[in-house]
């Protein structure tokens, strides 16, 4: 009996078909059916019902054994993971994703010190708006996620606030606000907003603002990458809400203090499940992610 025939045997009952069997695990579907024959020849008895229409069946023996052959390939995972904590080495995959508007948060540093020390995990990246990368690190799609914060996180995913800064309201250099030191949201109302999508944090903290101030906006250009919000506003397509460090960055903005209301501010969290299965290398990459960015 092999740990392969095993693997076989139980990616064939879950799938309830040789060939998607055969799809995960990225061999050909006959030797997946040569390799459970086998296994059966060995055991004497039939796993699997061959003749159902809707799919692949266990046999009542099958039904029996399946759990077992779960533990063996669980039991072989374990001792190498076990293995791999006595030695530090970190095998697997770290899916992460991350919102355009990453401010000054060196991501790719990151990446490249963490591939430096584990270079046996292979890391994808994806971007994304924050809710979607939120709904994607409960479901587990991501192990990680750096995302903009506008409210507080669904049970069971943890966060840390990685940036905190205040919000400001910015005109080009021709625009007649120009001069003009603090300004209210509500005088915002008949202008012509550029923002980021709808689903980004901080399209969340706009909008909620605007409508505590009892206005509405008039969202007339919207750009996922905050820099080209900045860069259209600078070319007099209109005004923004933006994080300081961006109003700052453009020397041709015009940046003013928002009184009402007061207080907005922008967040960019590391969100990660704290509920449910997290993987060894997700886990020793959210550490490594959280000492490097001093949280």
């Amino acid at each position: 009996m092999e740990l392969r025939q095993l693997e076989y045997f139980v990616a064939v009952a879950e799938e309830a078909n040789f060939t998607r069997a055969a799809e995960r695990l990225h061999v050909a579907q006959p030797g997946v059916s040569a390799q459970i024959r086998r296994l059966e020849r060995e055991l004497g008895q039939p796993l699997l019902d061959r003749s159902a229409r809707a799919g692949v069946r266990l046999t009542e023996v099958g039904a029996a054994a399946l759990p077992h052959a779960r533990a063996a390939l669980a039991a072989v995972a374990g001792v190498r993971q076990a293995v791999d904590d006595l030695t530090g080495l970190v095998r697997g995959q770290v899916a992460m994703g991350m919102v355009s508007s990453r401010g000054p948060v060196n991501l790719p540093d990151l990446l490249a010190r963490f591939h430096e020390r584990h270079p046996a995990v292979d890391i994808t990246l994806a971007e994304a708006t924050s809710d979607v990368l939120l709904a994607g690190v409960a479901d587990g799609r991501f192990d990680v996620a750096l995302i903009g914060v506008s409210g507080e996180p669904p049970p069971g995913i943890g966060l840390e606030v990685v940036l905190d800064e205040p919000l400001v309201a910015v005109s080009g250099p021709d625009d007649p606000l120009t001069g003009q030191a603090t300004i209210t949201l509500s005088e915002l109302e008949s202008r012509s907003l550029v923002s980021l999508p709808k689903g980004t944090g901080m399209r969340a903290i706009v909008d909620a603002a605007f409508l505590a101030d009892g206005a509405r906006p008039r969202v007339t250009l919207e750009a996922g990458d905050p820099n080209v919000v900045a860069e259209l506003v600078g070319r007099g397509l209109g005004v923004a809400v933006v994080p300081m460090s961006l109003a700052t960055h453009y020397t041709k903005l015009h940046a003013m203090e928002i009184t009402r209301p007061a207080g907005l501010r922008a967040k960019l969290a590391l969100a990660w499940r704290t509920e449910g299965p997290v993987s060894p290398a997700a886990r020793v990459f959210i550490s490594q992610a959280r000492a490097l960015l001093g949280l």
